[in-house]
């Protein structure tokens, strides 16, 4: 039988997928701790907010629209004149059929003949019509929208697709039962936030990537750079003296719920810097492990060098990305600054600028801190190597003495022997 030498002296090198036990001493405390969090941020009860005043939404389909001639008071108020009718295919007055003015204004909905619409239902309206146009009903568009993505990425992915999607769905499920329902509840956006993205960090990577070690190495990569966020983030916020108030709907909701507004805002740029980590950390430590597989006389030192040189390239992108995400998030905003012409300092130092920016700053912070440590604990354990017990020294067997009958004992003066044969 052949042996080849360079195989074998570089076989106990070569890294295997099992999780580390030394991992598991932070991955154990750290999901006991998150299922603890779930279990104490619970909501019990959520109150609901006075919508009274707003009305009843129900759903309808357009069945004719008759456009007119603005009169010239009406044509101060609105931009279009003219009826629709609506058969209501939802609520208590189901298949009745409801006259309402065209919709009219900044943002309002275009209808046509055979358009499916939402409308409010106001019973108590001052002008005596009980429904308003308020929007398309696009529960159609986004089914097919949502089967298209799911059939997609299950043809690309296969198995991993489908389980990806099952994580998305539990993603879902914790920022729609847990997170949202906890805020509301009353508890802290902060703790609320760190426990919701600690379960969704374990229940979607390791769904998605499976148990083993470079998931594991992913998560406390994650877990390690979620902490640092949230102290960044706060620390920010602290310094730049957000409040988290921003527009109309953040201050309704301040009205409406007693709610830490700027506990929100961490919680936001907390959930919102996750959703980029994850993705660098498993980067990270699936390019180190496939660089151990390939180099297998490698040691610690040169996979985190290899590691770091591509976890920059990626860290460099994955920066951008981040940036254009906040900044197309607020581009009505910027447009209607500039159009505004105010002095660049003021614009910068509002409120609402200065969130942006805090929100940048903090989430590529925290991207940042990812990189190097996600890339030493792969570097490091995919080398780790427990170390052997050294099996224990047993003590040499001694002869067992033969026992002697009763009696027999005997000092020098009563030795059976003559004093001739012991000399």
């Amino acid at each position: 039988m052949n042996h080849d030498p360079v195989k074998h002296s570089h076989s106990h090198a070569v890294p295997d997928d099992a999780v580390p036990r030394a991992a598991l001493w932070i991955l154990v405390p750290a999901a006991v701790a998150t299922i603890l969090g779930l279990v104490l941020l619970w909501p019990q009860g959520v109150e609901d907010a006075q919508t009274d005043e707003y009305g009843t939404e129900v759903d309808g389909r357009v069945i004719a629209v008759a456009e007119t001639e603005c009169t010239p008071e009406e044509a101060e108020v609105v931009t279009v004149c003219g009826e629709v009718v609506v058969r209501l295919t939802s609520g208590d007055r189901s298949g009745e059929e409801v006259v309402t003015d065209i919709p009219s204004g900044p943002g309002a909905p275009v209808v046509a003949v055979g358009d499916d619409v939402i409308l409010i239902y106001t019973p108590e309206a001052v002008s005596g019509q009980q429904f308003h146009v308020i929007d398309h009903d696009r529960a159609g568009a986004l089914w097919a929208l949502v089967i298209a993505f799911a059939l997609a990425v299950v043809a690309f992915g296969r198995w991993k697709g489908l389980r990806s999607l099952v994580s998305l769905g539990l993603t879902f499920a914790i920022v729609l039962l847990f997170m949202v329902p906890a805020v509301l509840d009353g508890s802290s956006p902060v703790m609320v936030a760190i426990v919701g993205a600690a379960a969704i960090m374990l229940v979607s990577l390791y769904l998605s990537h499976g148990w083993n070690r470079t998931t594991t190495v992913a998560v406390v990569g994650t877990l390690a750079s979620l902490v640092l966020t949230v102290l960044l983030a706060e620390a920010a916020v602290n310094l730049a003296e957000l409040n988290g108030v921003l527009d109309e709907n953040t201050t309704n909701l301040s009205l409406q719920y007693p709610i830490d507004m700027s506990g929100l805002l961490l919680a936001g740029i907390l959930i919102g810097a996750l959703g980029v980590i994850d993705d660098v950390t498993v980067s990270q430590a699936a390019t180190v492990d496939e660089v151990a597989k390939a180099n297998p006389s490698w040691g610690h030192a040169r996979l985190f060098k290899s590691g770091m040189r591509v976890g920059r390239d990626h860290l460099t992108s994955v920066v951008n990305t981040l940036v254009l995400a906040y900044a197309g998030a607020s581009l009505p905003l910027l447009v209607l600054i500039a159009a505004a012409n105010r002095p660049l300092e003021q614009v910068l130092t509002s409120q609402t600028i200065a969130t942006e920016i805090v929100r940048s700053v903090a989430g590529t912070l925290g991207l940042i801190a990812a990189v190097p440590i996600t890339t030493w604990l792969a570097a490091y354990l995919v080398r780790w190597r427990p170390k052997p017990k050294e099996p224990e020294e047993k003590e040499p067997k001694r002869p067992r003495p033969k026992p002697q009958p009763e009696g027999s004992g005997w000092d020098g003066e009563e030795s059976p022997y003559p004093p001739s044969h012991l000399g």
